[in-house]
């Protein structure tokens, strides 16, 4: 009987699942790249802020200190 009942809690959470998947709207190939762009753009922007933001921090505690 326990067999049964996980049988059909089986079949009713794929049939959940499956519904569930059929409303997700998937990203076209051209939106991927362009996100993909962006991400990698800014990554490099802020990576050299805070390079710089480094070197002037470096530059002020020198000066203090040394």
């Amino acid at each position: 009987m326990a067999e049964t009942k996980t049988k059909q809690g089986f079949k009713s959470w794929w049939k959940g699942l499956k519904g569930e998947f059929s409303k997700i709207i998937w990203p076209t190939k051209a939106s991927i790249i362009r996100q993909t762009v962006v991400v990698v753009i800014i990554t490099v922007i802020m990576g050299i802020l805070i390079g710089l933001i480094d070197q002037l921090i470096q530059f002020g505690l020198d000066n203090i200190i040394g």
